[in-house]
């Protein structure tokens, strides 16, 4: 049995604006809460990252649109196969998360791991692995310190536990 908790970060002054990579001690922040209050070990893992929305990073959704509303459009009518510009394409970004989760998969079959990561990685770990819906795996995230615990069974197939609100962690 795994036990591998996936934990949305708490709420920043960045809520509502493009925060892949532009606060990159976001998560650190909501991981340290929890472990000091757990009394464990913390490791950074570059890979737990959000997508790189790069020139989009920090700014608002209406600030995209007002900046240009024709590539804003497009972007938002063609997700996620459209690509912010300067951004990280949406399949190399599930390929991130794919390697990512393996990793943290095999490593929970040792010892129970929570891991504090952005809303969009969480969500693709919940559709791609889990078979979640977009929209299921949208409702589980949308709360910033949200946990969704997920179990991989002897023959690999990883499911969703039921929810079970195991924190409340405070704004950062």
């Amino acid at each position: 049995m795994t036990d591998l908790f996936l934990v949305r970060h708490a709420e920043t002054d960045l809520a509502g604006r493009f925060c892949g990579h532009s606060d990159p001690e976001l998560n650190e922040r909501t991981a340290e809460a929890i472990a000091k209050h757990f009394e464990a070990g913390l490791h950074a893992r570059p890979g737990l990252r959000e997508i790189h929305f790069g020139l989009w990073e920090g700014l608002s959704w209406n600030e995209i649109e007002m900046r240009d509303p024709v590539l804003a459009k497009r972007w938002a009518g063609e997700y996620p196969n459209a690509t912010a510009p300067g951004g990280e394409p949406f399949r190399e970004f599930e390929s991130r998360v794919g390697r990512e989760i393996a990793y943290l998969l095999d490593e929970a079959t040792k010892t129970p791991i929570a891991v504090v990561a952005h809303a969009g990685f969480i969500r693709v770990v919940l559709t791609s692995l889990c078979g979640v819906s977009e929209q299921e795996a949208w409702d589980r995230t949308k709360d910033y310190g949200s946990v969704v615990a997920l179990d991989a069974n002897p023959i690999g197939k990883v499911g969703v536990m039921t929810p079970t609100p195991i924190l409340n962690v405070p704004r950062v």
